[in-house]
């Protein structure tokens, strides 16, 4: 069971927020998606930067290898490759982020164990070349050593830039990397011939090289372990400031003239869902008491064809949130735009679920007043496809001056033109459930024509011809279907609210009548296979207009 919030629960939505400015989430130990993909994509950078760093600083000094071959060129080869690799591997496909941290630390362990033994074989090269001895090939071993060291410690600087860890995960790490920049020189010294050797115990080098080495590496590992515990602060802020209430927001799904729409999940039980956010700078603070008095109220419903509200509350800088479920598939409006016209037996079926939501609805006085395509959402869902649901019951009212519209203040309705009841327009105070069915009958006009009852290029047109015209009949449009289906779409239409039906039980009542081929199971399924467009989260993109009702109704009629 879905628990629904009251009063009390958002108060203690935004109590709970509270605690969440003080207790730091852990944004690099979440195993959500995000992170995840975050992850992936921060791996991948790093070791195509790794890649071109090696690549660079190798050219430098291939001229010289390739005129004189000698295994340090295998070294080089061998460094390149392995960054060349890893960024593919973690370019490529879907990695489990225990792989992305072992391509992360394994690849740069080995990059630096081959890069120490290449340090040791560059360091004999000088020395045979420069013929070196005694002293001098010690001092000229330390030299080596600080400019290997210095590119090791550059790139583990660069990782701990780039890729999200926690502060003392990148102490570890950048220590184990460390082990064989301090430990094979110190063992590994260059000998005649271009050889390589046992350091013996007594050699001059000892201590005070590897006591060096591991003193630099020393202030590398504390400078790598700050620059991750800075950009950690940092993510973990902005994590911070995305978190309301239990939900945490991980993509940002649109955007309207009063707030945002987010995905996002339940901290605690991982529950995805989607977040929309109300800012009163943008909103007001009535139209805020508003929406929250109608999220109560719809917070009510529990017809499995109405969108379902987790949560609300109100965070101490005045954002209203409320949480609702993410759902996965298309709106209608979206549906006739790929598929054109749909069959009877669809319409039927879709306009007796949403007629299913609206009886629930319309008994306990809430009247949707902007039911249109983009707020009747097919989902796929349960396993089931064309499941039904109506979004967004007067919720959210996103202010849109139309440019041949001029909107006032006084006497104006929200709604979308092309499915606004005559009365909505004239007198919008007298708007009841009959409203919801005349534009449930303009919503089965398009799903059926594929054309809209009305259009013009105004808002004021489009009011007139719901005000004055007469639909035309959808037999005159070369729309095959029954005769009582039409005659039913057209009762809802009527400009008299008296001769619609009166209840929207009473219309799917007269639609199940219908004699039409039915849209069974098998139909949906094969159709969503066919047009692959579930996923698109389309409950954010309906847009609401606001009309100055008395003026265009003023105009119109005269």
């Amino acid at each position: 069971m879905t628990a629904r919030p009251t009063r009390q629960s958002a108060s203690a939505a935004t109590e709970r927020s509270e605690p969440s400015r003080r207790e730091r989430p852990s944004p690099v130990t979440d195993d959500s998606e995000e992170a995840r993909a975050f992850l992936q994509s921060r791996v991948a950078l790093f070791w195509k930067v790794t890649f071109f760093i090696i690549f660079l600083s190798a050219g430098l000094g291939l001229v010289g290898v390739v005129v004189k071959p000698r295994i340090e060129l295998a070294f080089t080869v061998a460094s390149t490759a392995n960054a060349g690799l890893f960024w593919m591997l973690a370019r490529r496909g879907k990695r489990s982020i225990r792989s992305l941290r072992a391509m992360e630390a394994g690849g740069l362990l080995i990059n630096t164990t081959i890069g120490a033994f290449l340090g040791r074989y560059l360091a004999t090269g000088f020395a045979t070349d420069h013929a070196v001895i005694g002293e001098a090939s010690v001092m000229a071993d330390g030299y080596v050593l600080m400019l290997q060291q210095g590119g090791t410690a550059m790139l583990v600087a660069i990782r701990a830039a780039l890729i999200p860890s926690l502060p003392r995960r990148t102490a570890i790490v950048t220590t184990v990397i460390g082990i064989p920049v301090i430990v094979v020189p110190a063992l590994v010294l260059p000998a005649a011939g271009g050889t390589l050797a046992w350091r013996a115990s007594h050699s001059a080098a000892l201590p005070w090289l590897p006591m060096t080495s591991a003193m630099m590496w020393t202030f590398a590992i504390i400078m790598c372990t700050v620059i991750s515990w800075v950009i950690y602060g940092l993510r973990a802020e902005v994590r911070e400031a995305r978190q309301f209430g239990q939900y945490v927001l991980e993509e940002k799904l649109g955007e309207g003239g009063m707030g945002e729409v987010y995905r996002a999940r339940h901290g605690m039980m991982r529950r995805p869902s989607a977040i929309k956010l109300l800012r009163a700078d943008r909103a007001g603070e009535v139209n805020l008491r508003r929406f929250e008095r109608e999220v109560q109220l719809t917070a009510r419903l529990t017809h499995p064809n109405t969108i379902t509200i987790f949560d609300y509350g109100r965070t101490a800088d005045g954002v209203f949130y409320y949480a609702m479920e993410l759902l996965n598939g298309a709106t209608l409006d979206r549906i006739v735009a790929v598929d054109g016209a749909q069959p009877p037996g669809r319409v039927v079926r879709i306009l007796s679920m949403v007629c299913g939501a609206l009886t629930e609805a319309h008994g306990i006085g809430l009247i949707h007043r902007d039911i249109k395509p983009a707020n009747i959402m097919l989902c796929k869902q349960g396993g089931e496809h064309d499941v039904v649901k109506v979004l967004d019951f007067g919720l959210v009212k996103e202010l849109e001056v139309d440019r041949d519209a001029k909107v006032t203040a006084a006497s104006s309705v929200v709604g979308t033109p092309q499915y606004m009841a005559p009365e909505s327009i004239v007198n919008p105070d007298t708007v009841d459930a009959r409203t919801d069915l005349y534009a449930l009958g303009a919503v089965a006009y398009y799903l059926l024509a594929g054309v809209d009852v009305f259009s013009g290029g105004s808002v004021m047109e489009i009011c007139s011809k719901h005000l004055l015209e007469q639909p035309r009949p959808l037999s005159e449009r070369g729309v095959a279907i029954p005769a009582e289906l039409e005659a039913v779409v057209l009762a809802c239409l009527s400009k008299d609210p008296k001769d619609r039906p009166q209840t929207a039980a009473e219309l799917r009542q007269r639609l199940e009548a219908c004699d039409v081929q039915p849209w069974d199971a098998a139909a949906a399924r094969a159709w969503w296979q066919q047009h692959p467009l579930d996923g698109e989260h389309a409950q954010i993109t309906g847009q609401t207009i606001t009309v100055a009702v008395a003026q265009l109704a003023t105009e119109a009629v005269s």
